[in-house]
Formats: C-alpha cells, sequence, structure tokens
C-alpha cells in the first residue's frame, strides 16, 4: 500500500510537506508507480534515492534525459564518493533501471479539475517561464532552518533554475536575503566573484520562493580550496569600491545588531556581547559586507574566474575580515573535523597569515577573531531557539572558550 510521506517527522517528511503541502494533492510512495484515487491524475514521479528511510534525493521521472541530468549536473563540485555515487545512479537513469536498483517510487498527484500550477510548484515556475520544468529536489534532515531546494531541468535536461523555498519566518528571511544580496551586488567589479543571476523572487501561497539561474555547466570545485580568496573577499566587503574610514565598535550598527541579539538569547551571548564591547569598545575598524558562509563548499571556479554561491546569511556593518574567519573556522571545523579549540586556533592562524590585508593589526585581529565567535554563537541560540536543537559540535564548547578567551584577552 502507498504510504503518503508528508506523515513521517523525517526528512522526506517535511521535505514533502513544504513542497507538495496542498491538502488537495494526493501523495503515495511505495515499491513501484503508485495509481492515485479515482478523480485524480499523476502529474510527477519521483525515485526516492536511495530509500524512504535513508532519502537523500527526489529524482524525477519524467524522462531518462531528465532523470539523467538531474543527477549528473554540478557532479564537478561534489566530493570525490559523492561525485561516484551521483554517477551511479545517473548511469541508472539515463538506462531506464532505478527501479532495477529497488528505489522507491513518490507519485504525486492532481484533482483532475485542478489546474497543476495551483498546487505544484515546479508547474507554477514553468507556467511563468514559459516551458515546462522538472524538479529534483534534495532532502536534509528536519530543521527550522533547513530550505528545500528545486534544481529544475527542462525537458531536454537543461539546467534552467535554482528555487529556494522559504516555508517559516526563519528560513522565508533567508531566501529574501538571498535575492536582496544578488540584487544588490554590483556586476562589473573587477575582483568581485560570479554570482547567479536572480531570475525571480515571488510568494506562492505561505512560501517565500527565490529563483536563481543555474551557474554555468563547467563549473569546478576550487584546487587549493581553502586558500583564501582574498581580494575577492575585500571586493565583497567594500562592494568593489574604495576602503571605508575606520570606526569605532562602540556605538556602531554592528554591536547594536550584536546587544539586540544577544538580548532575546539572553544567558552567555548577553555575557559575552558586554564582554566583548567593554574590551574592546575603543577598537576602530573597517566595517562593510560580508558573504556570510564563504566556505570552499559555496564556490567554484570556471573560465579562470572565481563564482560563489548561497548568499542567504550576507549582509551590510560587518567587521572586515569576518568571511576570513568564517572560512578559516569553518573550514577547520566541518572539512577536517576538529573540535572547537581546535577550529579557533586555525582560525587564528589564517587571521594572523591574511589579516594585514585587511588592515588588521594584531589587536584588530583578536577583536575580529572574537566578534565572529560570538556571531557564531548567536547563530546557534537562535538555531536552537527555532527548534533545530543545539549543535553537538559548538554546545556547550563554544560558549566556554568565547568566555575564556574575552577574560583573559583572547
Amino acid at each position: 500500500m502507498a504510504e503518503d510521506p508528508r506523515g513521517r517527522t523525517d526528512g522526506i517528511g517535511w521535505v514533502c510537506r513544504a513542497v507538495f503541502g496542498d491538502p488537495r494533492l494526493w501523495l503515495g510512495v511505495s515499491a513501484g508507480p503508485s495509481a492515485p484515487p479515482p478523480g485524480h491524475r499523476v502529474a510527477a514521479r519521483y525515485a526516492v534515492v536511495p530509500s524512504v528511510d535513508r532519502a537523500k534525493f527526489l529524482l524525477p521521472l519524467a524522462s531518462r534525459r531528465v532523470g539523467a541530468a538531474a543527477t549528473l549536473a554540478y557532479n564537478a563540485l561534489r566530493p570525490p564518493r559523492v561525485r561516484m555515487n551521483r554517477l551511479a545512479v545517473g548511469l541508472l537513469a539515463g538506462l531506464g533501471a532505478t527501479g532495477r536498483a529497488r528505489m522507491p517510487v513518490l507519485s504525486v498527484a492532481v484533482p483532475d479539475r485542478v489546474d497543476p500550477a495551483e498546487v505544484l510548484l515546479a508547474e507554477h515556475l514553468g507556467r511563468a517561464a514559459g516551458r515546462t520544468l522538472h524538479a529534483a529536489i534534495g532532502i536534509r534532515p528536519p530543521d527550522p532552518h533547513h530550505k528545500p531546494t528545486l534544481q529544475l531541468f527542462d525537458d531536454r535536461g537543461a539546467a534552467r533554475g535554482y528555487a529556494k523555498i522559504g516555508w517559516n519566518d526563519a528560513t522565508r528571511a533567508m531566501v529574501v536575503a538571498e535575492a536582496a544580496a544578488l540584487r544588490a551586488l554590483p556586476r562589473d567589479g573587477g575582483d568581485l566573484p560570479e554570482v547567479p543571476r536572480l531570475l525571480a523572487e515571488t510568494r506562492w501561497g505561505e512560501l517565500a520562493v527565490t529563483l536563481v539561474a543555474p551557474m554555468p555547466a563547467r563549473v569546478r570545485r576550487l584546487s587549493r580550496a581553502e586558500r583564501p580568496r582574498v581580494a575577492a573577499m575585500l571586493a565583497v566587503a567594500r562592494r568593489a569600491g574604495a576602503p571605508a574610514e575606520s570606526r569605532p565598535l562602540a556605538g556602531s550598527p554592528f554591536l547594536a545588531g550584536l546587544a539586540d541579539r544577544a538580548e532575546r538569547a539572553g544567558g552567555p551571548a548577553r555575557e559575552a556581547v558586554a564582554a566583548l564591547a567593554a574590551r574592546d569598545g575603543a577598537t576602530t575598524v573597517e566595517f562593510g559586507h560580508w558573504h556570510g558562509d564563504w566556505v570552499p563548499w559555496n564556490l567554484g571556479g570556471h573560465g579562470g574566474r572565481l563564482w560563489a554561491w548561497d548568499w542567504e546569511n550576507s549582509g551590510p556593518d560587518r567587521p572586515v575580515g569576518f568571511d576570513l574567519a568564517h572560512q578559516g573556522f569553518q573550514s577547520a571545523l566541518s572539512l577536517r573535523g576538529r573540535a572547537v579549540p581546535e577550529a579557533t586556533a586555525d582560525m587564528v592562524a589564517v587571521l594572523d597569515r591574511y589579516g594585514a590585508a585587511f588592515g588588521l593589526d594584531r589587536a584588530r585581529r583578536r577583536f575580529v577573531a572574537d566578534a565572529y565567535l560570538v556571531e557564531l554563537w548567536l547563530r546557534t541560540a537562535e538555531l536552537a531557539a527555532g527548534g533545530g536543537g543545539w549543535s553537538g559540535k559548538l554546545h556547550p564548547a563554544l560558549p566556554r572558550m568565547l568566555a575564556g578567551r574575552l577574560t583573559s584577552g583572547g
């Protein structure tokens, strides 16, 4: 018997509730294609890769060409092990043999008298674009700050865009922020990285949707990906313009924003911001924009140019050098599996090596390091408050170490 996955509490459950949330839709997942109830017609079918309980990906079964393209697109950006797994699934899809691999099938059906564009986002976006679009959908664990993303392909298997979906207050704010960042970035800024073009920003029922153009098909992972791209970071911070005049931390919009967020978070966050302000209030620093998630897996290369995507955490009024600190810390934490103290030491080493290019002397490097850790702690506390739970990588090690750095001088 076919199961409606929207009743599940795992990744496939929350993704299906977000993407196929209209109650008029019938969903059924089973070992093979399911027949919908009377009065409904199937509008789309997906292979659940690799299984319902371990679902990672909904692969459109519109045609062999579309299925293969959805699996193999941008495979050069993925780590080698993931790349090989995707290649194997892509070959099966191209042969029309996903059923032989015993992948379950998700069938999505629309009532006979309902226009599919009313209830299916891919149909709605295709109608607006003047062509049929098929969605490949990634699946992640349920989290109030995760966003479903539809990778859209036409009937020929050509990539046509990415639709990022904001489904609650937090994720709606993130997709709106990304649209604003892409809209505001200069397009002729010398060292500025290339970015996906904003195609549309829309509301669809309760969903906020940002649609961006696909990247070049031949974009590749960066060689020496952990080496900071200093000129590009500075171009982002300064919007390809001249350096801004340095200002004291005290009285800055940045500190006011930290204080406001810490007041809502309470406890260690409020104490950390107060300690940072007391220690570094007189420190002058250049403020500018930041990407917000400058890490190797959000960067690629094509045609001799750097490409950067995922701008949803971008914003103004951050100390110049924040993207450098973020890359140093997150590369150690996520790529090399280092604990918080070791990741912090790696971040400090990166700031020491490259900080002079950002106008950071020793005192300013210490400030940028600790201010970034406060920013990271606030993000973590906000995720927890939103129902996402505490990050085991960061809690309770981050607030403990941060308290020690702020009281000992870093």
